[in-house]
């Protein structure tokens, strides 16, 4: 008898055990959403740089001293417009030689040999300061660095370049200072390709609508380049797409708040942004989309 009690109470509790495994736990949601209307931009960032239009490298036609440098980084400078003062080799050897008698005869050798005057091949400004007065140059120094503007130089990969026509505005900012955003006008498109960590690409020029005033000569800045838009697209954020095997996939909350029933659907999408995605089909307007908190996993010893 006591070994029949054994058993039947065994499999009393085995039973109850089988019923409480086979109960579906109950789900939480964690968020859920409907179709909201959105302006989809469908965009890519590339890198560029910030580089004058024409760089000109300021140099003396002889070999001489420096006696005096008139501008200064970041000067604006005219055409014509004398920016150094230069003596020759001999004269200066004559007029150091002069200073070393009196004031009187420094002065006539100073009157008989004037110094020379390099001036600004075109308008522009100074971007770089590279010799001081008293130093000694030849004909390959560079004295002063000038640029006539700055604009952003950058290279587009080919498989980028039907997005790409002169004339488009792009919006860019610098990275140094990210919260500045701007605005600038492809101005040129490379004709020849050039290989850059094997990837063919074409350089382009982007002349900035309205330049920061922090522009410098050497700053990296992004990029962003439009491929397409949509006003209004009817669309949720991609957290509650699902998507596998190629098939993209939803869950639907019907039924009652007391019921309610979870249904999975095959959804049809359109334009994405990489943060919300437009459906085409497969929910309507009114309908609500849950994603469930997941279960954490239990530890294996």
């Amino acid at each position: 008898m006591k070994k029949i009690l054994i058993v039947f109470t065994v499999l009393v509790i085995a039973g109850v055990g089988v019923f409480i495994a086979l109960i579906p736990s109950k789900q939480v949601i964690e968020q859920q959403t409907t179709l909201q209307q959105r302006e989809l931009h469908i965009e890519f960032r590339e890198t560029g740089q910030v580089w004058p239009r024409n760089r000109l490298e300021i140099k003396n036609s002889f070999a001489g001293r420096i006696e005096k440098i008139l501008v200064n980084e970041g000067d604006v400078i005219k055409k014509g417009q004398i920016i150094i003062w230069m003596s020759s080799n001999e004269r200066a050897t004559m007029v150091d030689a002069a200073r070393a008698m009196d004031k009187q005869e420094q002065e006539k050798w100073q009157n008989i040999y004037k110094p020379t005057p390099v001036v600004a091949p075109l308008d522009g400004f100074i971007i770089y300061r590279q010799k001081e007065p008293g130093q000694t140059v030849s004909t390959t120094d560079s004295i002063l660095v000038m640029a006539d503007d700055l604009i952003i130089d950058a290279n587009i990969d080919e498989t980028d370049l039907r997005y790409i026509k002169i004339g488009n505005k792009l919006k860019m900012y610098l990275d140094a200072y990210p919260d500045e955003k701007f605005e600038g006008e492809i101005e040129h498109i490379s004709y020849e390709a050039r290989t850059s960590n094997n990837v063919t690409v074409y350089n382009i020029k982007i002349n900035p609508i309205k330049k920061p005033k922090v522009f410098r000569s050497g700053m990296t800045a992004t990029i962003t380049v439009t491929v397409a838009s949509k006003k209004d697209a009817w669309s949720i954020s991609n957290i509650f797409i699902t998507e596998k095997d190629h098939k993209k996939t939803i869950i639907v909350k019907t039924g009652t708040e007391q019921k309610p029933v979870f249904e999975t659907r095959e959804i049809q999408t359109g334009v994405t942004n990489g943060e919300f995605t437009e459906i085409l089909s497969g929910l309507k307007q009114d309908e609500v989309v849950v994603i469930f908190k997941q279960k954490p996993k239990e530890k294996t010893k």
